[in-house]
């Protein structure tokens, strides 16, 4: 037989293997299991920190086998075939969505062209330094377009609770398959890191392609190709332009998977021009990235206890009807700037796979929906034909609106106390934003539905984690990009547009995601529907 269980454990304990075996038979004991020490076989599955109640605990989760051997069940990597046969599958965007979506087309045969807008990661590394040390913005290939994604050099969170979405296991062996730590398969929040992504996710394009899968970087979805047969409109391909040479291309294929994240604003103006009622507005959230010296986070968090660990924290709250709550929380990490246009500064946090800089941050953020849009953008999204744009346009605003409080790509920022308190912040905490910051009156200039409700935030935090509010703490004007304001919709059972045949939106920018874990889980899904429906 075999069965789950967990264990707690000290700190100190965690690699005394005499005790946690101890820990397992007790553990069997108290569900009435009788077993010898020699029966029993134990694999690691998880393992969480419990630092509530002012003692830092461990909590440990085995798949226990008493009288059997481990069968491995679910820890095989798929089969991937090379792409030899004449189906073909466009995929715009080389997001998690996106080279996930590759890969399951490839068990099955089917060869994915993926398009990307931005640079290969190697590029892309030098394009985002000319960003960090120059101000120097590449529209294009950035800490949000190109090789990866979003997330290959803004931190690699693996975290999901989207499990019901597919086998998330799955989505982390193949990680590990490429280089990443194996770590991901058992730590319960899995982080590979902005220092070792850009490397796995490569090796990951190069596996595609020597597949037959191919890759067009540097190359932009200018329209979709779309013929109308009795009064539906089919998708056929798509147009491209080269963002370097210019060159023009129509691709064609017998289906477009878009995975182009959550900061491709032109996509969206693309689909609602060719078919307005594809899209709907959706709820998304916006802040501020708050700032702390790591030391004191983790002196809150870990009680005054020394961890090996950066600590990590969770906040929310309800203020005056819409959720406040922390999101992206980067332990050891930094602040980085992910503007995709010149007139804009909007921000992100991410850190190494060691978690291991002097400062901890996190977006903390405040719910969004639909009907809080002002009413100048709704008529704006209504006068160009898709309404359900006004709050795409009011978040471009916001994000236009901060790069004029700040000096280039240095950053509006205040202290927190002085968020809280109505003051100019005379001087600033040391950060780890590389352009910079400049001191701004957030409380003063952000929309009051959000300065206010943030101020309440932050001192309901302070009851949950005392010592959160202090004149320690920075706050980084602004976080945006949580996810997306608009979605793109989709048959909830073949996940096509039901407007454009032969369309599949997939990940974040779809609207369908949050994330790594969920994205890559929803580009396999998308992917498998388009496998099932082109072998019929």
């Amino acid at each position: 037989m075999n069965l789950d269980l967990s264990i707690t454990i000290k700190p100190s304990d965690e690699k005394n293997q005499n005790i946690i075996s101890q820990e397992i038979l007790k553990a069997l004991q108290k569900k009435n299991i009788s077993a010898k020490k020699d029966e029993v076989t134990s694999v690691f599955i998880k393992k969480s920190i419990d630092a509530r109640h002012g003692q830092v605990k461990l909590i440990l989760r085995y798949k226990v086998y008493i009288g059997e051997e481990p069968n491995g069940d679910g820890e095989t990597l798929p089969v991937w075939k090379h792409a030899g046969g004449s189906k073909t599958v466009i995929i715009v965007g080389s997001g998690p969505a996106g080279l996930y979506a590759a890969f399951r087309l490839l068990e099955d045969g089917i060869k994915p062209v993926v398009i990307e807008r931005g640079s290969d990661a190697a590029s892309r590394k030098g394009h985002i330094t000319n960003l960090e040390k120059d101000g120097v913005l590449n529209s294009h290939s950035n800490y949000c377009f190109g090789e990866g994604g979003a997330g290959t050099f803004s931190d690699g969170k693996l975290y999901t609770r989207s499990n019901k979405r597919g086998d998330i296991g799955k989505i982390y062996r193949i990680f590990v398959e490429f280089g990443a730590d194996k770590k991901i398969l058992t730590d319960a929040h899995p982080h590979i890191g902005t220092d070792k992504l850009p490397g796995i996710i490569s090796s990951m394009r190069n596996k595609i392609i020597e597949l037959g899968g191919e890759f067009h970087f540097d190359t932009l979805c200018t329209d979709l190709i779309t013929v109308e047969e009795n009064g539906q409109k089919i998708v056929k391909g798509i147009k491209t332009q080269n963002v370097i040479s210019g060159e023009e291309r129509e691709l064609l294929g017998n289906a477009v998977i878009l995975a182009t994240g959550h900061s491709a604003k032109d996509i969206y103006k693309m689909v609602a021009k060719i078919s307005p009622q594809s899209l709907e507005a959706k709820t998304f959230a916006v802040g501020v990235r708050v700032e702390h010296p790591r030391a004191l986070i983790d002196s809150i968090q870990f009680h005054g206890k020394v961890m090996p660990q950066a600590a990590e924290y969770r906040l929310t709250a309800q203020e005056d009807g819409r959720g406040v709550y922390s999101f992206c929380m980067c332990p050891g990490g930094y602040v980085v700037p992910c503007a995709t246009a010149e007139n804009q500064i909007v921000i992100n946090g991410m850190s190494a796979s060691g978690r291991n800089s002097q400062w901890s941050n996190a977006a903390i953020v405040v719910e969004r929906r639909p009907e809080d849009t002002p009413e100048e953008f709704v008529q704006e999204a209504k006068k160009d034909g898709c309404g359900a744009l006004a709050g795409l346009y009011w978040r471009t605003w916001l994000e236009e609106e901060t790069f004029r409080q700040g000096a280039g790509q240095l950053a509006p920022a205040q202290k927190l106390t002085d968020f809280l308190t109505h003051k100019d912040s005379k001087q600033l905490p040391e950060t780890s934003y590389k352009p910079g910051v400049v001191p701004s009156r957030l409380d003063k200039w952000l929309p009051a539905e959000i300065s206010e409700r943030l101020q309440a935030g932050f001192k309901d935090f302070d009851k949950n984690m005392h010592g959160f509010v202090t004149d320690q703490a920075l706050l980084i004007a602004t976080e945006t990009r949580t996810s997306t304001p608009v979605r793109i919709l989709r048959n909830k059972d073949t996940l096509e547009s039901d407007q454009l045949k032969n369309l599949y939106p997939a990940g974040e920018g779809s609207g369908y995601s949050g994330g790594i874990g969920s994205s890559a889980m929803d580009g396999e899904k998308v992917a498998a529907s388009i496998c099932g429906k082109l072998k019929k």
